[in-house]
């Protein structure tokens, strides 16, 4: 609307201009044809009410509203130009108005124009998310075939072919093929990750090098891509401390430019200069236009939202956002977020003159039918290495291990009571071993061979432990870097485990802290004890039992693998489960709010100086402004401000990649 407004009303002033006296004698040259008097009244007439309707209308839902702003300041200068104007027509003033009239609506309309190009680019982040999303799926029916179907007739439980290089349609689990896939217009991650049969993906993502067969489980709103569009929506039109104090000094500054304007027609009217007055007096309604504080702080709020989004931080709540750059106490939930919550093999060791192989290649066909995931972590292990054999006779000793039966020979797998039971007794040199392990909190198993003609006895352990993110580490070091005065780890997990983790995680004895052996209900107990030494804390965690320490932080964020309940109750949250992100949060905390005190000073600062010299303060030395300049000074510190706005992108959100 404001760009169709613009150029009409362009078309429409070059003419008041061209036909200006007073522009004809800057220019030295001279225009005469019938009708040339009314050339400015009545194009100038068509300009106020087209190009300043949308003015107008603003003003009268101000005056509605009781919230005097930028709208009536603008409608109050262009309303008084074109009254002067027809009077000028009239005779009452000798004032060629109307060129600056037609001047200034047209100036208006750029600023807005480019105003609201500003804004719809930051928001379109969310025309970007439902991009995402292909128009057609390729549908498995019944029978096998495919059929190409639109995304919106996708139902739960269906199956759908995604072709290499093509986008998931809708979010669901691999039930065939593997795939290396590009999330990261989801969670900003730049690198493709593996994902194989039983893997969940989530639709807009990019399937890179081979075609999946994925099992539908959620459509339309539900999937993640519409969670992360809502939030986005929701971070975008909530308001935070920035934004009610430029409102609040939106509305103070009409007041201000009121009375400054009434001052300067009745001073410069005492002074025997009434046309001087009125000129002065639309100019200082112009100038101080708080255009640019309109943009200052809404401008910044668009721009972050959307440029976290793309990198996979969603602000759900602004002040949330706000707190962040003030944290000084990061408290980390261990399992999920700090580490994989997910077993791993962290040792194998070997005796009876076997070697690691052999012990892992055997435990591994033990452990191939059950569903133990510490079983499944040595099968992965085993399976990465090549190590296959194969086994019968599966069965599930409950609460003690399994047993089978692999080349012809019965083992088993189990942990202490396993070995209680068949009252074995570990070989003194893995003795020393397994007590290492199980200081360090690591689950200990054994591997007993199970011969028919004699006494069950060792071959071997695993060490299985819950496996620290690699990038946890690069997390803390950078959360120190950004300044953040404590790391916390809260774990349910004993204080020999935790211990553990802190000291491979890199926390600093008597600087960081370690709380363990909490209970879930006890978590938001530890925060608030961080809070009452007077420490701003920044909870991040991932599951249901977080919500009340994510609620009760002064901000909290939830890792985006995450449960609902988690997410919901956080201020901020992760669409990746990588802990970096949480500096990311901090940066663009700081960048925006910068940004916003900058706009802020900025358009403040414009007005403490351009007021008076609108008002003719200079004018004994013979400076003074036009309404027309008055609009361009006015416009041009709009653009300062959007431009300003616009560097946030440069803002490092994610490791090697800018916003």
């Amino acid at each position: 609307m404001f760009r169709r407004k613009f150029w009409l009303s362009l078309a429409l002033t070059l003419p008041i201009v061209l036909t200006s006296h007073m522009v004809m004698d800057w220019f030295g040259y001279s225009l005469d044809f019938p009708g040339i008097p009314l050339v400015g009244p009545v194009l100038g007439t068509v300009v106020f009410g087209y190009g300043g309707w949308p003015f107008l209308a603003g003003a009268v839902a101000e005056v509605r509203d009781r919230a005097p702003g930028m709208m009536l300041l603008i409608s109050m200068a262009i309303t008084v130009a074109y009254a002067a104007s027809l009077a000028t027509s009239f005779g009452a003033f000798d004032l060629d108005f109307w060129w600056e009239l037609a001047a200034l609506v047209t100036i208006m309309l750029l600023g807005h124009w480019q105003e609201m190009k500003a804004i719809g680019q930051a928001q379109g982040a969310l025309a970007a998310l439902a991009a995402l999303l292909p128009d057609d799926a390729e549908r498995i029916t019944g029978a096998g075939e495919v059929e190409r179907v639109p995304v919106a007739g996708l139902r739960v439980g269906d199956t759908v072919l995604v072709r290499s290089g093509a986008r998931v349609p809708a979010d669901g689990r691999i039930v065939d093929g593997a795939a290396e896939l590009d999330e990261s217009m989801i969670t900003g991650e730049s690198r493709p990750v593996a994902r194989a049969v039983g893997d969940r993906v989530v639709a807009g993502t990019v399937a890179t090098d081979s075609a999946l067969r994925v099992r539908v489980d959620a459509i339309g709103e539900d999937t993640a891509l519409a969670g992360i569009g809502r939030l986005v929506a929701q971070a975008q039109a909530s308001n935070g401390r920035a934004q009610v104090l430029a409102d609040r000094f939106a509305a103070m500054l009409f007041y201000i430019a009121t009375a400054a304007a009434a001052l300067t027609f009745v001073v410069w009217w005492l002074l025997g200069d009434v046309d001087g007055a009125v000129v002065r007096t639309v100019t200082v309604l112009v100038i101080a236009c708080p255009h640019a504080l309109g943009l200052a702080i809404p401008l910044v709020i668009a721009l972050s939202t959307a440029v976290s989004a793309k990198a996979g931080i969603l602000v759900k709540d602004r002040l949330a956002l706000e707190r962040m750059r003030t944290v000084d106490a990061v408290l980390f939930d261990k399992t999920g977020t700090l580490t994989k919550g997910a077993h791993t093999v962290t040792g194998v060791a070997a005796v009876d003159g076997e070697t690691e192989d052999d012990v892992l290649r055997l435990a591994a066909a033990v452990e191939a039918d059950s569903e133990h995931p510490l079983a499944r972590a040595i099968v992965a292990v085993a399976d990465q290495r090549g190590l296959r054999a194969s086994a019968r006779d599966f069965r599930s000793l409950t609460g003690r291990g399994v047993r089978a039966v692999v080349d012809g020979t019965a083992y088993a797998v189990g942990g202490p009571s396993l070995l209680r039971e068949l009252d074995v007794e570990e070989p003194a040199e893995l003795r020393r071993t397994a007590a290492e392990w199980s200081r360090r909190g690591a689950a200990v198993l054994h591997l007993l061979r199970l011969p028919a003609d004699g006494g069950p006895h060792v071959l071997g352990a695993f060490a299985l432990e819950d496996e620290v993110r690699p990038e946890a580490r690069e997390a803390i070091a950078d959360l120190r870097a950004q300044g953040v005065r404590k790391i916390v780890m809260i774990t349910g997990d004993a204080r020999p485990v935790a211990e553990a983790v802190a000291a491979d995680l890199g926390f600093r004895p008597g600087v960081d802290e370690v709380f363990a052996e909490v209970l879930p209900a006890d978590k938001d107990h530890a925060v608030a004890e961080l809070q009452g030494r007077g420490l701003t804390v920044a909870m991040v965690g991932d599951g249901v039992n977080d919500a009340p320490a994510l609620a009760r932080a002064d901000v909290g964020i939830a890792i985006g693998a995450g449960t609902d309940v988690a997410i919901e109750s956080a201020g901020v949250v992760l669409a990746s489960s990588d802990p970096r992100g949480v500096t990311g949060v901090i940066r663009l905390s700081r960048a925006s709010y910068r940004k916003m005190i900058q706009n802020l000073g900025w358009a403040a600062g414009y007005n403490v100086i351009a007021i008076p010299l609108a008002a003719g303060v200079l004018a004994w030395a013979g400076f003074t402004l036009s309404p027309a300049v008055g609009a361009v000074l006015m416009s041009a510190s709009t653009i300062v401000v959007a431009l300003n706005a616009q560097l946030l992108r440069r803002v490092r959100l994610t490791p090697g990649r800018t916003a």
